[in-house]
């Protein structure tokens, strides 16, 4: 109790329901029950090849999430990551074409990516006045456009000729795909540095109050360009895995990944508010996605009833925190406390 007669909870509700009402419990309820349906449709579910074939091909939709998941913390999106996607594949495919090591071409559709978030993120931190959505709608028409005006209606292909490039995707280490470490150690550092670093905690206070950020001295614009320029960087890495996977690019590939990358996002918790969230759950997500797609795939289940069965999900999500229970009622508490 303190002078004013008001008792002060020191210690956090640790009770079962709300302990069973985060919104990380309710997730992995969510993930176990998307593998309890897959194995009860798929005798060849569980198969681990084939398993860890359809895990590889989430996954380098997954990368992207991980920037994202900083974006969306910001309060902001950034919906031109599948032409960036496309825009490095195709640098790095029509590069190789051309005569262009691997190597190098590998490092020019990685720059390709960092150089277009890099332009994103300059001109959203000049023109502050400027919405994201908008900013990235016109760079998303911009970069695909680019890609388009590379390789025309053609494809770079052969690009498995290169077998150090083919093993990029298809390698393995004591058979686990080399693709799988690297999302595992990207998803480390993502977490490490988003829940423990100054930066992390920047990305929240500008995502709570972006003027109280900026009059508290944290280097709001700084910050925000950081963001978009690690999105292009991971997108870059995307291409580079995608093009391993196919053995080709074309212009138009990676469409909609920027949808699928919001939607693991906010799936996994992070508010698309700006200022809230844990990047364990979109971990968590981005396999509960990819795994549902692979299921529902594999007993032939057609892509626009599986997209609308993703739609449903995310509109429950989307609704909970307006639900009257647990930690997914803020509402509810501060009735509680009025009282």
């Amino acid at each position: 109790m303190n002078k004013s007669g008001r008792t002060i909870d020191a210690v956090r509700d640790k009770s079962f329901k709300s302990l069973f009402f985060r919104w990380e419990t309710l997730l992995i309820l969510l993930f176990l029950a998307v593998n309890i349906m897959n194995i009860s449709i798929s005798a060849n579910y569980l198969n681990a090849n084939n398993l860890l074939t359809a895990i590889s091909t989430f996954l380098v939709k997954g990368f992207i999430a991980f920037p994202m998941a900083f974006i969306l913390v910001l309060g902001e999106i950034d919906i031109s990551v599948g032409s960036i996607v496309a825009l490095s594949a195709t640098v790095l495919g029509y590069s190789y074409n051309k005569g262009v090591p691997m190597p190098l071409a590998i490092l020019l559709g990685v720059l390709t990516g960092l150089l277009c978030g890099m332009f994103n993120g300059l001109i959203l931190t000049k023109f502050t006045e400027l919405a994201p959505m908008i900013v990235t709608l016109a760079t998303q028409t911009l970069y695909r456009g680019m890609a388009e005006m590379i390789l025309k209606d053609q494809s770079a292909s052969k690009l498995h000729s290169s077998e150090f490039f083919y093993n990029i995707y298809y390698g393995k280490l004591f058979g686990i795909p080399y693709i799988l470490i690297v999302f595992f150690v990207l998803a480390i550092i993502f977490g490490v540095v988003l829940h423990k670093t100054i930066y992390g905690r920047y990305l929240y206070a500008i995502g709570l109050n972006r003027d109280v950020a900026y009059y508290s001295g944290v280097p709001v614009q700084k910050v925000r360009f950081i963001a978009y320029s690690l999105m292009g960087l991971i997108c870059g890495i995307a291409a580079v895995y995608y093009a391993s996977w196919m053995g080709t690019v074309r212009s138009d590939i990676a469409i909609g990944y920027e949808l699928e990358a919001v939607s693991m996002v906010v799936l996994g918790g992070i508010s698309a508010a700006g200022g809230k969230g844990n990047f364990p759950g979109t971990v968590i997500a981005i396999f509960t996605v990819g795994l549902l797609k692979y299921g529902l795939g594999v007993v032939n289940v057609n892509s626009q009833t599986i997209l609308m069965i993703l739609g449903i999900i995310l509109i429950v999500v989307v609704m909970s925190p307006n639900l009257k229970f647990g930690r997914l009622s803020p509402l509810k508490r501060e009735h509680k406390k009025s009282h």
